[in-house]
This record gives structure tokens, C-alpha cells and sequence, in this order.
């Protein structure tokens, strides 16, 4: 079977394209199709309420982390089995970063590299006619990448509808749907993007009313049938990053959510078996793992119930006395000595490595990152280059004396200096590793 899909983009974050993914989810799903998802860029967030839309995991698609074996593998991986896949993009359409062509992080990247065309959501709030200019300029900036067709976002009344969609017709382009102005159907928010759809009791609800608004405000027909065959040469399997361990226990539960899909289908491919276990149940990680993995999630919330879990940071120092840990971002928050909720009242951590990080003195921390390691560990030999990226609000108030993990560069090439740290078996650092790069 070959899977048709789209991207589904808009010329900016904040246009809606999460809730027109969900809704298009939501109600193919309805029908009985077999539809999935994939994002664009470094998103943990996103995937999982996919993943609910649809009920089948949402993997990442990251042209600039990603080498272009690993990019297409991680594509066809995400179409199989499917009859059409939505990738949703991260900010606007062209927005990427890095200058070579092909590896911007864009969705634009993607939908010149899998052959799909993009279905571009317009908020028309505050103008009409005008958007058949925005969509014009988005259809002719680059000629490898095809705009499909277009749906009106936050639309006001039918004649605010019929201005802004007769001229975005006359501009060539089929308008495929519009959404009205809903306030009642917006997702929660949290500091690192929305709140985490497990903590959502009302999610099955939202997505039946984000069915019904599809069915009732999107031509679906026409969506179906202007979808394009994904193209992806057939290539060998690619490994996004080696396994720590044979048996690897890895902390699984709201604190510690935020590991890549095709990391973990990358680790089980390997033949690495993953083995979750909560720290906040108290459970340390199992004795028959020979490696584990602390990442990324929202520690700083649940810093008080952390502390107070002293079987599993008991259990981790005696792990790590014997194997290698590892934890990024959250994780490696865990990994110091203290952590500072939101309040400034201070919570005692591992104690593995010598950094202590604060969630009171918060200060945005974001962007691509390029990693060349210091020495060799779980994430490979000393000399390797990964790529990924940082998203935290936490700021280092002590940073220890353990040696570097890595020496960082942006998407730029922009030296940033050394991060992370490590000390025995132990290493973590606020970088959430997407790839090894090729030699």
C-alpha cells in the first residue's frame, strides 16, 4: 500500500496547526482510516497528542538533526501501515535554521524531500482578501515545494469566509475548509509548549468535538484526494544513536516523559531491550538492567515528591556505582546535587554529579545544538558529533567541578563553549541528542 500525505503548515507557531492536525486525526480516524502523524523539528509534546488522535506513535522528522539515511528511514517508518500521514510542522513553513540547503530543520525541507504538498492554515483574524497574498508568497517562494491547497483558520462570519477564500481562489490556490473562531477547543498550555496529553482526563472529549468540527468545516473528500504518495527511496536501516546497554532501564513517567520514538525503536532495533520503571513511585531502576537512562520531562515540578523518593535515589547512586547513567535535560537536573522549584524552596537530588539548577531564576534556553564529545561514553566514542537541541527555563546556580560532557556549537556554527558534565559512569547535560552524524 502506498501512503499519500500532506504537511501541514502555517506561516507562523500560534496560527492553530495543532488543533487542525488533531481535528483531521481525529475524524479520519472515525472513518476507519488508517491515519498517523509525524512533526516537524524537535517537539516531544506534539507527538503524544498525535499519538492520542490517532492511536499510533507519532515520530519526529528533523532535517537538520537527522543525516538523510536516518531522515527517510524515520519517514518510512512513520508511513507504514498507514493510508495517509499528516506532519505537522513546527513554527512557520519555511522557518529553519543553518544554511545548507536540505538541512534547515524546515518543514519546508521535508515536504521538497518526501514529494507531499503542504495544506497551509491561515488565521484570517483581522483581514480578508489580504490572506490571498500571504498564500501566494508562500506558493511561489520556493519551486520544490508545492502548496496543495489552503484552510482558513479563526474565521469570523460566512462573508469574512467567502472575502478572504474567493481571493485566495483567484489566486490559483483551492481553499479545502474553514475554521471558525472556537475558544472552547484550545489546548493548555505549560512552559515547555502544551501541557502533556496524559494529563489531560478530557482529551478523548476534545477530540470528538475537534471530529465533529472537521466533518462539519473541512472539505475531507478533497483532503483525501489531493494528498500525494510519500516519496522515499528504499535504503538499509539507520541507527539514530547507539544503545547505552543491553538491558536499559529508563524512567518513565510524568517527570520523565520525553524520549525520541526513533530513538527508542532506533535502541530495540539494535537489539536493546527497554525496561521503564517510575521515580515517582520510588522505584530505583531494576538491578538486571546493565544501563539507565533519566530523560527529559518536568522534574521541576515534582521536585518535592523526588526528594522525598529515597528508594530510587538510593537504588540510582547504587546503580551507578557499577553501570553507566545517563540523563538529559530533566534528567540531568536529578542528576546534581539540588534542584529549586518554582517556589525557591530547595530539593536535594542525587548528588552524582556537582551542579545544582534552579527553576525559580528561570531563563529561556533554546535552540539547535551540535555536540562533539569530550570522552567516550553511552552516547558514543570521544570525537563523535551529535545533533539536537535545548529547551529549558532551568538555569545552572551551581556548577560543580565534574569535567564537561561535550564542547556545544548552535545551528550557526557559533561556538557556545562546554556543557553537561561527568564523573565516573555518570554524564547528563540539557542536550536532547535527535542523531549521531556520520563521520
Amino acid at each position: 500500500m502506498t501512503t499519500h500525505g500532506w504537511i501541514v503548515a502555517a506561516p507562523r507557531s500560534g496560527a492553530g496547526k495543532s488543533t487542525l492536525t488533531l481535528a483531521l486525526l481525529a475524524a479520519l480516524r472515525r472513518r476507519g482510516l488508517a491515519v498517523g502523524a509525524a512533526k516537524s523539528g524537535p517537539d516531544y509534546i506534539d507527538p503524544a497528542f498525535h499519538a492520542a488522535a490517532c492511536g499510533r506513535p507519532s515520530r519526529n522528522l528533523d532535517s537538520w538533526a537527522m543525516p538523510g539515511p536516518l531522515l527517510d528511514a524515520t519517514a518510512r517508518a512513520a508511513a507504514e501501515g498507514l493510508s495517509l500521514l499528516l506532519i505537522e510542522s513546527a513554527m512557520g513553513l519555511f522557518d529553519g535554521a543553518g544554511g545548507a540547503p536540505g538541512r534547515q530543520g524546515s518543514a519546508a525541507d521535508l515536504a521538497a524531500r518526501l514529494g507531499l504538498p503542504v495544506l497551509l492554515l491561515l488565521d484570517v483574524s483581522g483581514q480578508s482578501q489580504s490572506a490571498a497574498a500571504v498564500a501566494h508568497g508562500f506558493a511561489t517562494l520556493r519551486p520544490d515545494v508545492r502548496v496543495g491547497g489552503v484552510v482558513l483558520n479563526r474565521v469570523a462570519s460566512p462573508r469574512h469566509r467567502r472575502g478572504a477564500a474567493e481571493a485566495i481562489a483567484a489566486a490559483g490556490l483551492p481553499v479545502l475548509g474553514a475554521l471558525p473562531r472556537e475558544d472552547t477547543i484550545a489546548l493548555p498550555e505549560r512552559h515547555l509548549g502544551l501541557v502533556q496529553a496524559r494529563e489531560l482526563g478530557h482529551l478523548p472529549g476534545l477530540l470528538e468535538r475537534l471530529a465533529g468540527l472537521a466533518e462539519s468545516h473541512l472539505d475531507l473528500e478533497a483532503i483525501l484526494a489531493d494528498a500525494a504518495p510519500l516519496a522515499v527511496p528504499p535504503a538499509a536501516a539507520a541507527r539514530p544513536l547507539p544503545p547505552p546497554g543491553q538491558r536499559v532501564a529508563v524512567a518513565e513517567d510524568a517527570a520523565f516523559s520525553f524520549l525520541y520514538p526513533h530513538i527508542a525503536e532506533g535502541w530495540r532495533q539494535a537489539g536493546a531491550e527497554l525496561v521503564p520503571f517510575s521515580p515517582l513511585e520510588d522505584a530505583p531502576p531494576p538491578e538486571d538492567c546493565d544501563a539507565c537512562w533519566l530523560p527529559g520531562g518536568y522534574p521541576e515540578l515534582h521536585a518535592g515528591r523526588l526528594a522525598a523518593a529515597t528508594r530510587f535515589l538510593a537504588g540510582l547512586r547504587r546503580f551507578a556505582a557499577t553501570r553507566p547513567v545517563h540523563g538529559e535535560c530533566g534528567g540531568y537536573m536529578v542528576l546534581g546535587e539540588g534542584l529549586e522549584d518554582a517556589e525557591g524552596q530547595r530539593h536535594a537530588m542525587a548528588g552524582l554529579l556537582g551542579h545544582a539548577t534552579s527553576f525559580a531564576r528561570r531563563k529561556m534556553n533554546l535552540g539547535y545544538r551540535e555536540a562533539r564529545l569530550l570522552e567516550g561514553g553511552v552516547l558514543g566514542p570521544a570525537g563523535a558529533v551529535l545533533r539536537g537541541h535545548e529547551f529549558h527555563y532551568a538555569t545552572v546556580t551551581t556548577p560543580g567541578g565534574d569535567p564537561p560532557l561535550a564542547t556545544l556549537r548552535d545551528a550557526t556554527g557559533a561556538d557556545l563553549g562546554p556543557g553537561g558534565g561527568r564523573r565516573g559512569r555518570v554524564s547528563g547535560s540539557f542536550f536532547h541528542v535527535i542523531a549521531a552524524q556520520e563521520p
